[in-house]
């Protein structure tokens, strides 16, 4: 502005003396308004450079560890409430057992009301080089800490390393907390393979993000293998699970999206949940292959197909309480599930068909295959509706068949779930 107006004086100045003043007098003038121009830029570089000062010292490392604001984590709720009923009686709903597969697990659901969670997280910066995620869930049994864990921000080459208890990159459902599924309950394969909280331990992980034209990641994991179904329920081993993973995801046009990935993970296996009253003791390999697509032409519509196939190995003995070897074990099976939702506006509409054994099922123990009967399969329902972002109203039908029975278990499941404060990003 200053420039401006001085340029302006001496246009004026010049235009109204021209016929009076001689050379002289107009030579003096336009120095002058020279040396006013002169002063001005010199005013304006020095506070050019004051500017610069100041970006300079607010993007330091000593200033940013300084700034108030990162010592203030983003704190928010996510309330998970439900619904449950079912036409078998409360005697059949204990067994939930998916015979070859599973045995022993607590149900998720009882007939009624249930409150599956109130999930409290937080997020900060620790500083520029670590960022601290945290997810803790409130249940009417306790508290406990589901997630804890760093991330770097500042690796070089497209490397990033994660620490704490998290939440595997293995497949692509169990990335997801639960209140973020497309359905309220896990397909098939992941509740027989992982159980119902999947693959979420304590550990580290190392992905590499390569310079490629489309976006792509690999990754390790070092886990220290506590689940219950797949490896142990107590850390007494040591570090004895690892997991490694291969993903890709490709544009079509603005609106289409394409992913997919293999992953693997194995270790040491010690569960109960094989065979009742006692426990299989051996090692387990555990194999999937995800793929998803995505339209999404506008944030009022979207289209989702994803699918996953799960293949597991293992090898090992039947061991009773004492200690004593029964029998050998041997089992390889697969499980697979299709799903795609739907939405228009705030409504969602959803169905999923789940099964186990559609390509391998094979059971051996002490040498001898054992045939427990037809492929377990559920079919699935859903409709939605999602005033804002922060509430979900979902309605549920499951056409359960996956007791390896006659016996059908119809389910209807109510849930609500709500968010408040701040939630960090899921993956896409």
């Amino acid at each position: 502005m200053k420039v401006l107006l001085s340029v302006f004086v001496i246009s004026v100045t010049f235009s109204i003396g021209a016929g009076a003043q001689t050379l002289d007098d107009r030579l003096r003038t336009l120095e002058e308004a020279q040396k006013k121009l002169e002063q001005t830029i010199q005013e304006q570089k020095k506070l050019i450079q004051e500017l610069k000062a100041e970006i300079s010292r607010r993007q330091s490392p000593a200033t940013q560890q300084k700034t108030p604001g990162l010592l203030n984590p983003a704190i928010g709720m996510t309330v998970d409430a439900d619904a449950y009923h079912s036409n078998l009686s409360e005697a059949n709903l204990e067994e939930v057992n998916i015979p070859g597969y599973l045995s022993g697990v607590e149900r998720e659901f009882i007939k009624g009301f249930n409150l599956r969670e109130a999930e409290m997280n937080l997020y900060a910066p620790v500083d520029p080089y670590f960022n601290l995620y945290t997810t803790i869930p409130i249940t009417e049994k306790g508290v406990e800490l589901e997630e804890a864990y760093f991330v770097t921000t500042s690796l070089p080459a497209g490397l990033q390393l994660k620490g704490g208890k998290f939440r595997s990159s293995f497949g692509r459902l169990n990335a997801f907390h639960p209140h973020a599924w497309d359905f309220v309950d896990a397909p098939l394969a992941y509740r027989a393979f992982l159980g119902e909280e999947g693959l979420n331990e304590a550990g580290l992980q190392l992905t590499y993000l390569p310079r490629l034209p489309v976006f792509a990641v690999v990754g390790i994991e070092a886990l220290q293998g506590q689940n219950p179904v797949l490896f142990r329920s107590d850390a007494g081993w040591g570090i004895h699970a690892f997991s490694a993973f291969a993903k890709a995801s490709l544009d079509f046009a603005s609106d289409h999206t394409l992913l997919f990935g293999a992953s693997v993970t194995g270790g040491r296996t010690e569960t109960g949940t094989v065979i009742p009253e006692t426990q299989f003791d051996g090692r387990s390999t555990l194999y999937d292959v995800e793929l998803t697509y995505k339209w999404k032409p506008s944030k009022q519509k979207s289209l989702t197909i994803q699918t996953e196939y799960l293949f597991r190995h293992q090898s090992g003995d039947i061991v009773e309480a004492a200690g004593a070897v029964l029998d050998p074990l041997r089992r390889s099976q697969d499980g697979w599930y299709i799903q795609a939702v739907r939405q228009w506006g705030r409504w969602r509409v959803g169905s999923r068909f789940d099964v186990l054994g559609i390509l391998r099922d094979g059971y051996s123990l002490s040498g001898l295959g054992i045939d427990f009967g037809k492929h377990p399969f559920r079919l699935t329902a859903a409709l939605e509706f999602n005033p804002t972002e922060f509430s979900r109203l979902r309605l549920q039908y499951n056409y359960d068949r996956s007791a390896r029975s006659n016996k059908v278990n119809n389910e209807i499941l109510i849930q609500a779930l709500f968010t408040i404060g701040a939630h960090a990003a899921h993956p896409f």
